[in-house]
């Protein structure tokens, strides 16, 4: 079966869609051996009917599940029964081409092994989206890239249109939420190559689309799910104890030049914040990002130039708040200077996962 390609499509209620997305798919596959499994969520429609009477046609298999239910636990249902080495997975709506798929076949006996289709490179696109549906996308994209760093070299690691090499995934690894199944397997597979082509998202030509706000809720699940098993909340866990040590250094020598050496607490707080900064420097190097020190153009004086100029954007917005909440607000300044810090924290340690330890 090593040369055998499986298609898993997860269906509910797509019954105007299922034949013409099985012939298209007959016809992009033709010359290769191949399979198809429907992986459906009990739909009411007809949708089953129709697949299993195709049967006849096509090298078809249809997998009916009626206690469980999610597009993401239908694509690794359907893993765990297909016979084919290589795996594509692909949505039953027609709005990824099946014709797109010998290129995706083609990268794959190139040397990858996995291939995201992908609406984000140059080619791609989604031309008949609205306004709202394309802000909600890049804020989601976004998203992943912030809290799961190695998704950042993939321009759509959303993508439900994909294909990889099933030796590559361990079905029992796989703990997917909600709908974005492309995160769960390039995450939790072992693979050094991964690989985007160029498609064009179509609209819905039929059927009803199953986005909702709930889906939103449990990408976001999905998303802290993922940060806990590949060690990103650890991470952060790290930032925010060198965070606090910093902030005793931060405080502590404020406090000191203000009540001691009788310097203005806004000049005292000059001296308090670059000393913070080479403090959580250093701590973050060899204790937060240590598995991102070496490499081409990550020398120690780099980091340190990075780091300092990631953090004195962020000391000025500390800054800014300390003077504002302190002097308009009235508020005691070690007070003040503490909101000030929480507020700054996020844009430090979004800027130092992104380009200080890159």
């Amino acid at each position: 079966m090593a040369d055998t390609i499986s298609i898993i499509i997860p269906t509910y209620n797509e019954k105007d869609n299922i034949a013409p997305l099985l012939s298209r798919v007959a016809k992009a596959l033709s010359g290769y051996s191949y399979e198809i499994l429907i992986v459906d969520d009990g739909s009411n429609d007809g949708t089953i009917e129709i697949a299993s009477d195709l049967a006849s046609r096509y090298p078809v298999r249809v997998i009916v599940r009626r206690n469980e239910r999610g597009l993401a636990t239908a694509v690794v249902h359907g893993l765990k029964s297909a016979a084919g080495e290589i795996i594509g997975v692909m949505d039953a709506d027609l709005q990824h081409p099946p014709e797109v798929i010998p290129e995706l076949i083609k990268a794959l006996r190139d040397g990858a092994d996995m291939v995201v289709a992908s609406r984000y490179i140059e080619g791609g696109g989604c031309p008949h989206w609205g306004l709202s549906r394309r802000i909600i996308s890049k804020v989601a994209l976004v998203i992943s890239h912030l809290l799961l760093p190695s998704t950042r070299p993939v321009k759509d690691p959303l993508a439900g249109f994909f294909m990889f090499r099933r030796r590559n995934v361990d079905p029992a690894k796989l703990k997917p939420i909600g709908y974005k199944i492309s995160l769960e397997v390039m995450l939790t597979g072992r693979f050094q190559n991964v690989v985007e082509v160029p498609y064009i998202f179509e609209d819905r030509s039929a059927g009803k689309s199953k986005l909702n706000p709930r889906q939103q809720i449990d990408y976001l699940r999905h998303l802290f799910s993922l940060m806990a098993r590949t060690g990103e909340i650890k991470r952060l866990m790290k930032f925010c104890a060198v965070g606090l040590s910093g902030i005793i250094v931060n405080q502590g020598l404020l406090w000191s030049l203000t009540e001691f050496a009788g310097l203005r607490y806004y000049i005292s707080a000059l001296f308090a914040i670059e000393a913070s900064i080479i403090s959580n420097f250093v701590l973050n190097d060899y204790f937060t990002f240590s598995d991102r020190r070496t490499g081409r153009g990550k020398s120690f004086l780099v980091r340190l130039l990075k780091f300092n100029v990631t953090c004195l954007a962020g000391a000025g917005i500390q800054y800014v708040l300390l003077l504002l909440f302190t002097s308009a607000l009235g508020i005691h300044y070690l007070i003040s200077n503490l909101i000030a810090i929480a507020v700054a924290f996020l844009w430090n340690y979004f800027m130092s996962s992104w380009w200080t330890w890159k």
